[in-house]
């Protein structure tokens, strides 16, 4: 196979041997050098050797998500995308616009709506449901996953009555005068709707699953690690949706499979394990939920909630079961990657951690919300990684202030406590709960503000350019313990580049990031459609 020449490049490769280069020579998919672009030409630039003129662009290793679900982003091509919505009215009108094409019976299926975003107004009632929905019933995910609203169809559509058994761990939300349901619906009562909404077709689904892996390059990724068995039909159906992209379709994003804990008989049915695929499709951890979520105040906590005294959130297992849950994942020596936010839930997750022996990889404390200080060294093991979601600080503050309290916020999102420290991070975007999209990340965890607003929140757990950077290409990579094969641009590694329309390192203002484009994204030495 002939040699291509990624030349006239800034290019910051992350490898302290190498810091700044101008060409790479990617070979088989593998970087075999780099260096200037007089030295490179000189001894690979002949003829047969393919050249690419990257204009002075910035070029880092490709950037890794190291947490998604890649399943969410496939139903926002699917079903009706509600992110970013930023008012009661302009959700009924997006709800009732998408009613009117529907049949009557027929479900709508939306997510994405967050009410701390709203400008004007507050949740929908079921009233208000009904009003813009008489005729289908609704199902519409909360952006966090946690939470959800139905109206009076989706109700008689499940034979709801007062004394119905609810899932354990969740709860159907009544108006405390009339006792009746307000449409809201947390945690596991999900179920009592889900298992009467139709399944999508497997077309259906693969094909935004290819969707969402497109408009993931688009936005710069070349790996991502992604949760998705219970979204997408279970473990077989989910792999064979995979490797038909990837493996046999040649859809060239990278992607690390996180299980649930469920499926953990079936992948030793299957003969699977850590690691199993190849360079492009791969097994990962076992994902497993410790505790819920701040929103709807069922993060675990280690003393109340600031605005609800009586509450200190909810543990999703009793430490008996979580114990036995990270036994059987390593018998079958999984690591495991645990929703963690609240620092109650760290320390029960930590205290179970603490028992068993260390597996090839890397258990992942996945959120890692609110870190207490005599938690942060217990982190700091080269066995564990933090997966980090800088974007939650737009999409939690200033409300998350009024559930935990002034006086915990710097426990909260303490990225510059956990670096410094020697907790290995990486960076993630939890899409579809925050964008698919890693400079706004950076922004995130550079800025730690909003776009276009000027209150910073808890400005002194910002973290540098370099480091942001590092969160999203370095981290990724020790997240799946892969850092011998990607991270860095460095001779044998694989050929994953990103290249930027402006030069990240340069900015006299990190709004600047908000304003810059991917230009490229290069999976396997090979550009990729953007």
């Amino acid at each position: 196979m002939s040699k291509t020449i990624y030349t006239n490049g800034l290019i910051y490769t992350l490898d302290s041997n190498q810091p700044v280069v101008e060409s790479v020579v990617v070979e088989n998919g593998r970087i075999i050098d780099l260096g200037s672009h007089h030295e490179i030409n000189l001894q690979w630039g002949r003829a047969g050797s393919k050249m690419v003129d990257l204009g002075g662009k910035m070029v880092t290793p490709g950037l890794i998500d190291s947490h998604l679900h890649l399943s969410g982003l496939a139903f926002n091509f699917i079903d009706l995308d509600l992110t970013g919505t930023k008012s009661k009215t302009e959700m009924l009108g997006k709800i009732k616009q998408k009613a009117d094409t529907i049949e009557p019976g027929k479900w709508l299926i939306g997510m994405g709506w967050d009410e701390n975003l709203f400008t004007e107004g507050t949740t929908p009632t079921i009233e208000e449901l009904d009003y813009v929905a008489p005729h289908c019933p609704i199902f519409l995910k909360r952006i966090c996953y946690h939470a959800f609203l139905v109206n009076s169809k989706a109700l008689e559509m499940i034979d709801y009555h007062p004394s119905k058994e609810v899932p354990k761990g969740g709860s159907v939300v009544l108006d405390p005068q009339t006792k009746k349901p307000t449409g809201m619906l947390l945690e596991s009562a999900s179920q009592l709707v889900t298992k009467h909404i139709p399944e999508k077709t497997y077309e259906e689904l693969k094909n935004g699953l290819g969707l969402g892996m497109k408009f993931a390059i688009k936005k710069g990724l070349t790996s991502v690690h992604t949760n998705d068995p219970a979204y997408l039909g279970g473990l077989e159906q989910t792999y064979k949706m995979y490797d038909e992209l990837i493996n046999q379709e040649k859809y060239d994003l990278r992607c690390n499979l996180l299980i649930d804990y469920p499926f953990l008989p079936a992948l030793k049915e299957k003969g699977m394990f850590a690691g199993f695929g190849n360079e492009k499709l791969q097994i990962g951890a076992i994902k497993i939920f410790a505790d819920g979520a701040f929103g709807r105040r069922t993060a675990l906590l280690s003393e109340p909630y600031n605005d609800e005294p009586s509450q200190y959130g909810e543990a999703m297992q009793t430490q008996d079961v979580l114990f036995n849950m990270v036994k059987d994942a390593r018998e079958q020596s999984f690591p495991i990657a645990v929703h963690t936010i609240g620092d109650q839930a760290l320390e029960n997750v930590l205290d179970i951690l603490d028992q068993f022996p260390k597996v090839n990889y890397r258990d992942r404390i996945i959120h890692t919300s609110l870190v207490r200080e005599d938690l942060v060294k217990r982190l700091a093991d080269p066995s564990r990684i933090a997966d980090i979601q800088p974007r939650f600080v737009v999409g939690d503050y200033p409300w998350v202030i009024d559930r935990i309290g002034k006086d915990r916020e710097r426990h909260l999102y303490a990225w510059k406590t956990l670096l410094s420290e020697g907790v290995l991070c990486a960076g993630g975007s939890d899409t579809p709960v925050e964008p698919v999209d890693p400079l706004l990340g950076i922004h995130a965890a550079v800025t730690r503000k909003t776009p276009g607003h000027l209150e910073t929140w808890n400005e002194s757990q910002k973290i540098s350019m370099l480091e942001a950077i590092k969160l999203f290409t370095i981290g990724g990579a020790y997240a799946t313990n892969e850092e011998a094969k990607k991270g860095t641009i460095s001779r044998g590694k694989l050929a994953d580049m990103t290249v930027y329309s402006k030069n990240l390192f340069e900015m006299e203002n990190p709004d600047e990031l908000l304003e810059t484009n991917i230009e490229m994204a290069i999976i396997d030495g090979k550009i990729q459609e953007v």
